[in-house]
C-alpha cells in the first residue's frame, strides 16, 4: 500500500545534539524541566472542564430554545475531546505527580464518567506506543488503511455520525455485565452514568437532558472527532524506528485547538518521541525538536484540512 511517509531528505539525521539524545529525547538536564507536572494548574483544568459542562448544559436549559439545545449538543463534542485528552494524560501518569491522586482523578472525574475503563485503556495505549502499526497496536483500526478514496472516508464518518460506530462500542459495555472478568468495571461505569442521569434530571427537571446532551454526543459527534484526530495523528504512515515516519506533524490553528486537539495534543509527534512530557510542556518540547532540525517544513502539514485531503486522495 502507498504510504505518506515524507522523503528521507525531509527527515535528516540530525541527532544527537547538545540538548537532545539520539532518540530525540531531551538530555537529562533539559528533560527534568520538560517533564515537570503542574499539579495546581492541572487541578484547575479538571475543575474548569466540569464547570464548562455545567455552563453548556445549564445554559441550554435556562434558554430553553430548540437552538440552545443544538448548540449545547455541538459543544459537547469538543468537551468530550477534552475529557479524552485528560484521560490520556492520567493514563500516562502525567496529570498529577502523586500517582494515587493521578489515578483517582483520572478514574472517577475523567474516564468513568465518559464511559471508559482507564485500566484497559492504559494497557492498550501503551501497546500503541510500543510500536505504532504493529500487530498488537489496538488503535490500528482507527488509522489503518490510509490513504483511501474520499468515498471510503465519507462512509466511515457517516457511520460515526449516525451512531453505528458508537453502538459498536456501547453494546460490548452492556454485554460485559454478564462476564465475570469485566462485570465489576462495567457495572461501575453504568452506576456512574446512573448518578449523572439522576443529577441532571433533578437539576433540570427534564429526564431527557442526559440522553440528549450527554449520551448522544458520545455516541455520535465524539466518534467523528475521534476518527478525524486519529487519522491525522498516524494515518497513511508505517511502522518505523523513526517517529517521523509513524506520526504526522501539523501546524496548529486556533479552530483545531478548540474543536479537535485541545490541551496541546496536536503536537503528537513530540508526544511520541517522548511520552513522558506532560501536555503543558509539549509546545516547548516541539520547539526543541524544530531547533534541532528534527522537525522540518517538509514533514509539516499547514493544517488539518490539507492532511485530511491527502489521506483521502488514493
Amino acid at each position: 500500500m502507498t504510504t505518506m511517509v515524507a522523503d528521507p531528505a525531509d527527515r535528516p539525521d540530525v541527532l544527537p545534539t547538545d540538548r537532545l539524545l539520539g532518540n530525540g529525547m531531551a538530555r537529562p538536564e533539559v528533560r527534568r524541566d520538560l517533564r515537570r507536572i503542574d499539579d495546581v494548574r492541572n487541578a484547575g483544568t479538571v475543575a474548569s472542564l466540569w464547570l464548562w459542562v455545567a455552563v453548556v448544559i445549564g445554559g441550554a436549559v435556562w434558554l430553553d430554545r430548540w437552538w440552545s439545545y443544538v448548540v449545547a449538543f455541538l459543544l459537547m463534542g469538543p468537551l468530550y475531546t477534552r475529557f479524552a485528552i485528560l484521560m490520556h494524560e492520567a493514563a500516562h501518569k502525567l496529570l498529577f505527580t502523586d500517582k494515587r491522586v493521578n489515578d483517582w482523578v483520572g478514574t472517577w472525574l475523567v474516564a468513568t464518567p465518559t464511559w471508559t475503563p482507564i485500566g484497559r485503556y492504559r494497557r492498550g495505549h501503551f501497546a500503541h506506543h510500543r510500536e505504532e502499526f504493529g500487530p498488537d497496536d489496538p488503535d490500528l483500526a482507527f488509522y489503518g488503511g490510509y490513504p483511501c478514496d474520499r468515498r471510503a472516508l465519507a462512509r466511515r464518518l457517516v457511520r460515526d455520525a449516525v451512531g453505528i460506530s458508537g453502538w459498536k462500542n456501547f453494546r460490548p459495555l452492556l454485554r460485559s455485565v454478564r462476564l465475570p472478568a469485566y462485570r465489576r468495571v462495567s457495572l461501575t461505569i453504568l452506576a456512574v452514568q446512573a448518578v449523572l442521569w439522576t443529577v441532571l434530571w433533578v437539576a433540570t427537571g427534564r429526564w431527557w437532558v442526559y440522553p440528549v446532551l450527554w449520551w448522544l454526543p458520545w455516541m455520535t459527534q465524539w466518534r467523528v472527532l475521534n476518527r478525524l484526530r486519529s487519522v491525522a495523528e498516524h494515518g497513511g504512515l508505517t511502522t518505523s524506528p523513526d517517529r517521523r515516519a509513524t506520526t504526522h506533524n501539523v501546524r496548529q490553528g486556533w479552530l483545531a485547538r478548540f474543536w479537535l486537539v485541545p490541551y496541546h495534543s496536536g503536537w503528537h509527534l513530540a508526544h511520541h518521541v517522548d511520552m513522558g512530557v506532560p501536555w503543558r510542556n509539549l509546545p516547548r518540547y516541539h520547539e526543541e525538536l524544530v531547533r534541532a532540525g528534527y522537525v522540518t517544513p517538509g514533514i509539516t502539514y499547514p493544517g488539518y484540512r490539507s492532511l485530511w485531503r491527502a489521506l483521502a486522495s488514493a
